[in-house]
C-alpha cells in the first residue's frame, strides 16, 4: 500500500511539474510543519502563497527560486489563498522587493492591508469565546498573551488585485477559476484549472489531515453571533467534490488524488465525531470545554482554543440537525440533548 501511495504522489507531482507548477517548501514555527508555496512558471511569473514572516524565510525563498532559474524580482503576481499567517507573512516583503501584484479574495483585501488591527480584534474575540465556553481564565489570558507574539509572523500587505468568487484569473498559458471556499478560514479560495486538471487548494483540502474549521472573526460586517465554520466548511467541501481535477496541490503535505473519495471520508469522519459528542451529552449538560476534556482528557494550554473550535463546530452540526440545544442563561454556555 505504501508503495502505491508513493507512486500516486510521484505521478501527481509529475503532472504538476509538466504544467510548470512547482512546490517550494518553506519551514514554519507552527505545529502544522512546513508550508507549500507554489511557483507557476507562466507570464506573469506567479507565486501562490508565500510563507510566514520569519527571519530566514525570504532568503530561503530567494534560494529556492534561484534553484529553478528565477529571481524574486522576477515575480509578477502573488496569490494568497487565505488569511493564515503561514501563507501571508512574506507578502509585504516580496512587494517591497519586486514589481509584483498581491492578489487575494476581495473580502480579505481590507483585512490583509490592516492585518495588525484585525488580528488584535480576532484575538480579543477568541479570548471572550474561551471564557464564554468554560476555558479557565488563566488559560484564556495565557493564550491571549501568546497571540501577541505569534501575530508577528504575519504582516499587513498591500492588495493590488482583489479577486471575486467565480472570477477568471488568466495567465498567458492557462486560466484559473477563483472559487471561494470558506470554512478553514473565512477567506479560503481554490484556484481551479479545469483544462489542466489541477486545483490549487490552499488549506481547504489537504491530503494528510483534515483541515481545522477554526472559529474566526468574519470578514466584513458581523452581527455578533458565533460563527459556524464547520457548517461552512462542509458546504465548501461538497462544492469542491463536484469539481473535476486530477491533482490537488495543498498548502501542506503531498498532493491530493482521488479528491471525491477523500472528501466523502472527511464528511463521514465529521459526522462520526459529532455523534460522539452527542453521546457524551447523555449524562447531562456540559460546556464546550468540558466536552473537550471528556473527549481528549486534560487539554494543553496551547491547544485550548483549537479544541474548543473543534467541539463548537461539531455542536453546531448537532444543533443544525435539531438534536442538541444550548443554554445561554449562565455565565458559561452549556449544551444538552434536545
Amino acid at each position: 500500500m505504501s508503495g502505491q501511495n508513493v507512486s500516486f504522489t510521484a505521478e501527481a507531482n509529475a503532472v504538476a511539474a509538466a504544467a510548470g507548477i512547482h512546490a517550494l517548501v518553506l519551514p514554519t514555527p507552527f505545529g502544522v510543519g512546513p508550508v507549500n508555496v507554489y511557483l507557476i512558471e507562466d507570464e506573469p511569473l506567479t507565486l501562490v502563497d508565500c510563507g510566514p514572516n520569519v527571519a530566514t524565510g525570504l532568503g530561503l525563498l530567494e534560494r529556492l527560486l534561484a534553484a529553478r532559474g528565477h529571481r524574486l524580482a522576477g515575480l509578477g503576481l502573488v496569490v494568497v489563498t487565505h488569511q493564515h499567517i503561514d501563507h501571508t507573512g512574506l507578502a509585504r516583503a516580496i512587494a517591497e522587493r519586486a514589481d509584483v501584484e498581491i492578489a487575494c479574495l476581495d473580502a480579505l483585501a481590507p483585512v490583509l492591508s490592516r492585518w495588525d488591527e484585525h488580528g488584535v480584534l480576532d484575538d480579543d474575540d477568541a479570548r471572550r469565546l474561551m471564557l464564554h465556553h468554560g476555558v479557565e481564565p488563566h488559560v484564556a489570558d495565557a493564550l491571549r498573551a501568546v497571540a501577541d507574539v505569534v501575530r508577528g509572523y504575519g504582516c499587513s500587505a498591500p492588495v493590488h488585485r482583489p479577486l471575486r468568487d467565480g472570477e477568471r484569473l488568466a495567465l498567458r498559458d492557462r486560466a484559473f477559476t477563483v472559487l471561494h471556499r470558506p470554512g478553514h478560514s473565512p477567506s479560503d479560495i481554490v484556484l481551479h484549472d479545469a483544462e489542466g486538471g489541477i486545483a490549487l487548494t490552499g488549506d481547504h483540502l489537504l491530503s494528510g489531515v483534515s483541515s481545522n474549521a477554526v472559529i474566526t472573526r468574519p470578514l466584513g460586517a458581523w452581527d455578533g453571533r458565533r460563527p459556524e465554520p464547520l457548517l461552512q466548511y462542509r458546504a465548501s467541501l461538497k462544492a469542491t467534490r463536484e469539481l473535476a481535477f486530477e491533482v490537488g496541490l495543498g498548502g501542506h503535505g503531498e498532493p491530493v488524488t482521488g479528491h471525491r473519495e477523500l472528501i466523502d471520508e472527511r464528511l463521514r469522519a465529521q459526522e462520526r465525531r459529532a455523534a460522539h459528542f452527542h453521546d457524551l451529552l447523555a449524562g447531562g449538560p456540559l460546556s464546550a470545554h468540558e466536552l473537550a476534556t471528556a473527549r481528549w482528557g486534560p487539554i494543553a494550554i496551547t491547544q485550548a482554543f483549537l479544541t474548543l473550535s473543534e467541539v463548537l463546530g461539531h455542536l453546531g452540526l448537532l444543533i443544525a440537525d435539531g438534536v442538541v440545544a444550548e443554554d445561554r442563561s449562565g455565565d458559561v454556555v452549556r449544551f444538552h440533548r434536545s
